[in-house]
């Protein structure tokens, strides 16, 4: 078959003529598409790299955060209070586990078990395929994290993180606070000195896939700067004592609730301070706020006859009265401004000393009518009383003190024994440090410090020595406060109580008890005060209630100190409390 030529000359089309102008049309536009892609190849890569570099950067590189450790909080002698510890958090991309292999399966199902969680809340996490992101669980303990690891599956990562551990529990609770699961402080210590404890992240860049995995580092890598460790002026051995006691008292009287602070009287160091009812700081899910208030710095109150030693000091400071004084408080009850103010009995004459050891009213508005009511304001502001403490301590409140141009008669004969105003039990503990220290207040601090405070003087060193006198008398034979005494140490103090307020009134069955005194009684070491919030066990004295309290703390407190009894024989202790007047 012979092949058939081709005349391609003859093809009516190729052998029509072009105008030149299309060629040199064709041959111009091709001409421009390459200055065009030349002059974007130059804005990319020169003009605008900066842009381009960034949002690069914004697809694919990424600001790893490095978690700096948290610093430890430590008691008095270097126990720690609390710690961090390494705590990774499991987290997914959905979209990337193989949920129908039944290998993934099975091994899902051991992640669920090993987290605790129910396998139908595992599996909500990981029901939208469309994330990219998603936390399983929160701060996991290392071994569990370890296990889960160990099983590698695909999707499933882990984060580096620290969790907090509190080994006081709940007995510290209140003092030493707690974190969020951010690693910020929220309450106490942690929250007051969060800053310091927390200190600063570092950061290290990286380049990630799609998948989320670093695949290279760039730049250099910002080491974190761990937080500062914090000493506390805390006791863990006197916290936990006294915290228990403090526990057992408010069981066994069937109460509302109750607290104790010991403080330091020479240096003004918090060597404990408790609430009861408490909580542990590392186990929150069932948290309450009756459990979470710090009842000792937030909680006011009136007083009552812990105020009788002041009004007596600031008496004596003036030179109205002297320890011998004769105060006539028959019969047993006084009238003004259309009120009448009772003792619970009639004790007749009794010396400035017999109205603190009688803890009586009508003898103490008596003490407080030779005084004008600017000068009580001044001795109740010098102590501290309607001011916010001075403490680096969150929550702590002001209480209330009215400006003494406002006071009517009957005002300033009620704040002479404890009400008109109020105060927080620790405002109350501090202000007996004017009485432990001969005459001077001095600051307070829950940090620890091994200098004795330097105070400001508002009593004489002699009226400072004849008011301790006095809160010896009143915790002795006689005395209002008899269940205070202490076997090989002197105490001297002063009990309270008072009906509690409910709106505009008072509740006729419901009471605060409390004890506020010191020990030994001639050169103070601590002063402890304690608060029984609504006893209901047939029992509401201050005397009955929280005396035996104070007594326990005392006594283990200084032997923990390591302080020198000053008694060679056990004191005289009566087994019923004696009634006082509120």
């Amino acid at each position: 078959m012979s092949r058939r030529s081709v005349q391609y000359t003859t093809s009516p089309l190729l052998a029509s003529k072009t105008p030149v102008w299309r060629s040199k049309f064709i041959v111009a536009a091709i001409a421009c598409g390459f200055v065009v892609l030349a002059g974007r190849a130059a804005y990319v890569q020169v003009i605008g790299n900066d842009f381009f570099q960034r949002q690069g950067e914004v697809r694919f590189a990424r600001t790893l955060e490095l978690p700096a450790n948290r610093g430890r909080i430590f008691d008095r002698n270097g126990l720690i209070l609390a710690s961090s510890v390494v705590a990774p958090s499991i987290w997914a991309i959905p979209e990337d586990i193989e949920r129908d292999d039944p290998a993934v399966k099975a091994k899902l199902k051991q992640v669920a078990k090993l987290l605790g969680m129910a396998q139908k809340d595992f599996d909500k996490k990981l029901a939208d395929e469309d994330k990219t992101f998603v936390w399983i669980q929160r701060q996991v303990d290392e071994p569990i994290a370890k296990q889960i690891a160990a099983l590698d599956i695909k999707g499933l990562y882990q984060r580096k993180e620290y969790k907090r551990q509190y080994p006081e529990g709940e007995a510290a609770a209140h003092v030493v606070g707690f974190t969020n699961v951010e690693d910020h402080g929220q309450e106490g210590i942690e929250l007051a000195f969060d800053k310091d404890l927390a200190g600063k992240a570092g950061s290290r860049r990286v380049i990630k896939d799609r998948l989320g995995r670093a695949v290279e580092g760039v730049g250099d890598q910002i080491p974190p700067l761990d937080g500062k460790d914090i000493q506390l002026s805390l006791d863990s051995k006197v916290q936990f004592f006294a915290y228990q006691k403090l526990r057992d008292a408010v069981t066994a009287h069937k109460a509302k609730a109750g607290s104790v602070v010991v403080l330091d009287a020479i240096t003004g160091e918090v060597l404990a301070l408790a609430n009861y009812p408490s909580y542990v700081p590392d186990k929150r899910q069932n948290l309450t706020g009756e459990q979470l208030r710090n009842r000792a710095l937030t909680d006011t109150f009136e007083p009552g006859s812990t105020m009788k030693p002041i009004t007596v000091a600031m008496a004596l400071e003036a030179g109205r009265v002297k320890p011998q004084t004769i105060i006539e408080t028959s019969p047993g009850r006084f009238s003004i401004g259309g009120f009448t103010i009772s003792d619970t009995h009639n004790y007749g004459t009794l010396t400035v000393e017999g109205v603190i050891q009688k803890s009586s009213n009508v003898g103490a508005l008596k003490i407080a009518q030779k005084m004008s009511p600017h000068e009580m304001w001044d001795t109740y502001t010098a102590l501290g009383y309607g001011q916010k403490p001075q403490l680096t301590f969150p929550g702590a409140v002001t209480g209330r003190l009215r400006p003494w141009k406002t006071w009517k008669p009957v005002e300033q004969a009620t704040m002479a024994y404890g009400y008109g105003l109020s105060a927080s039990l620790f405002q109350m503990a501090h202000s007996y440090t004017s009485f432990a220290h001969d005459g001077r207040i001095i600051p307070a601090t829950m940090l620890k410090s091994a200098e004795p405070a330097v105070g400001v003087r508002v009593f004489s060193e002699e009226n400072a020595h004849a008011v301790r006198k006095m809160l010896q008398m009143a915790a002795g034979p006689g005395g209002t406060g008899q269940l205070a005494q202490t076997v090989g140490y002197s105490v001297g103090g002063k009990s309270g109580t008072a009906h509690k307020q409910v709106g505009k009134g008072y509740a006729s069955n419901k009471y605060r008890s409390w004890f506020t005194g010191m020990a030994p009684i001639e050169k103070p070491r601590i002063i402890v005060a304690v608060m029984i919030d609504e006893p209901s066990a047939g029992q509401y004295f201050g005397g009955t209630v929280a005396a035996p309290v104070f007594s326990e703390v005392v006594q283990q407190t200084l032997r923990m100190m390591n302080v020198a009894p000053d008694l060679a024989v056990k004191p005289l202790v009566v087994t019923k409390g004696v009634d006082e007047s509120f």
